[in-house]
């Protein structure tokens, strides 16, 4: 009897229409803007060179290494100058780190390695594996 009371309830229960707002068209682009490599390279450059504190250099880092590319050696460079400019050595040699995990292999690392050399001496900085050599 209780099951049949249940039923004639939930029949007789009436449906609450909910009316939904029209969705407002936004004005948008379909075709996304692709940045090229140069741009890239240019824009992280210059934010790097005037990064004055170690949040700007590491938030710079943070996202320049986010992207699905390998920053160019010049990046690199003003990253690693940045660092040094705001007195943080181990950030220098993080960002040798960064570099270590997004290249494919250790052939392309070692032509990081070669192309920064000066930049490297010029600095005094080590590569970790330098540091922690035995």
């Amino acid at each position: 009897m209780r099951a049949q009371l249940v039923a004639s309830l939930l029949r007789t229960r009436p449906i609450a229409v909910r009316r939904v707002a029209p969705m407002l068209a936004r004005p948008s682009s379909n075709a996304a803007h692709e940045e090229t490599f140069e741009s890239f390279t240019e824009r992280y450059v210059t934010f790097f060179q005037q990064a004055q504190d170690l949040f700007e250099v590491q938030r710079g880092l943070n996202n320049c290494f986010a992207h699905d590319l390998v920053p160019a050696p010049s990046v690199i460079e003003a990253a690693v100058r940045a660092a040094r400019r705001v007195n943080d050595y181990a950030t220098a040699v993080r960002v040798f780190e960064g570099i270590k995990e997004k290249v494919e292999n250790k052939q392309q690392y070692q032509a990081y390695l070669d192309e920064l050399k000066p930049v490297r001496e010029e600095l005094g900085i080590n590569v970790r594996e330098e540091l922690y050599s035995s």
